[in-house]
């Protein structure tokens, strides 16, 4: 059984806070430099311009790409054979959260009770998940989410009657109404099956994947593709000022569900869908 010290989460958390808020990954950065070549709108290429320069800027600075720091989301894969000492896994992790926007300089915004709103003023705690898996690996993702794009989230429980258009009208209704509240050029996650919750999850983790890559299954690779061109016709474009570039990616992850259900779940992601992992 391999054994890692709760301190060593703490440090990686810490990085990976300041470095997701910071810098955005390589496939985006790539993804919006393409768009600012294929964007027909003249207003629409200087804004994906001007998105570039500031995630350059913030980059070479280790300065916040947004205002909003957002509330920490942390998805952990675990081994079941591995064995952490000297500390819990959940203080471990909200110790990194509080450390990384105390030493970046990011903005608290987390509050400690939902209708009390009292600020917790270290950005505590985080959303945690798990996924236990064989062996002893330790992987982490940080995924700092504001809620620009958040609020622009919805789900459905919709009947297996409406099938795979009743799954297309949901989520391009969702980006219809987002409009350019998620600052556009939005990444379109999608969970699909499971249960309430389960959808939910599956939406948020699909933003995590990279931009320009497709599902493993043929029938949501495909359509994945077709929602994001119908995305793109909408015309929100980019800041919602009109355009060819409303979505860099359209992500569908998919689970098993009930004979009598259709969750869908639509996890909005702005331009920057911020994330970083390291493992240990």
């Amino acid at each position: 059984m391999r054994e890692i010290k709760a301190n060593q989460i703490t440090e990686l958390v810490e990085k990976l806070c300041i470095e997701a808020n910071c810098v955005i990954t390589e496939d985006i950065r790539t993804c919006l430099g393409s768009c600012m070549k294929s964007e027909s709108s003249p207003l629409g290429r200087e804004i994906l311009g001007t998105l570039v320069e500031n995630a350059d800027i913030a980059a070479n600075e280790m300065s916040p790409i947004c205002q909003d720091t957002g509330m920490t989301v942390v998805f952990v894969t675990m081994g079941q054979d591995l064995k952490i000492e000297d500390g819990y896994i959940e203080d471990a992790i909200n110790e990194g959260v509080r450390r990384g926007y105390e030493k970046g300089y990011l903005r608290k915004s987390v509050v400690n009770d939902p209708l009390e709103r009292v600020n917790t003023k270290d950005n505590t705690p985080a959303v945690i998940h798990y996924d236990i898996v064989p062996g002893e690996e330790f992987h982490i993702i940080v995924a700092p989410k504001g809620f620009g794009s958040e609020n622009m989230s919805q789900l459905k429980m919709l009947k297996p009657s409406q099938g795979v258009q009743g799954v297309k009208d949901f989520i391009l209704k969702t980006v219809e109404e987002a409009g350019p509240n998620p600052c556009p050029p939005i990444i379109v996650g999608v969970g699909i099956g499971g249960t309430m919750e389960k959808s939910a999850i599956l939406s948020k983790k699909a933003l995590l994947r990279a931009v320009g890559t497709h599902s493993e299954k043929p029938h949501l690779a495909e359509l994945e593709a077709e929602l994001l061109e119908a995305v793109n016709a909408l015309g929100i474009g980019p800041a919602g000022l009109g355009g060819e570039t409303t979505a860099l990616g359209v992500h569908i992850l998919s689970y098993p569900t009930h004979i009598a259900g259709l969750p869908v779940s639509v996890n909005i992601g702005c331009h920057a869908t911020r994330h970083a992992e390291g493992t240990l």
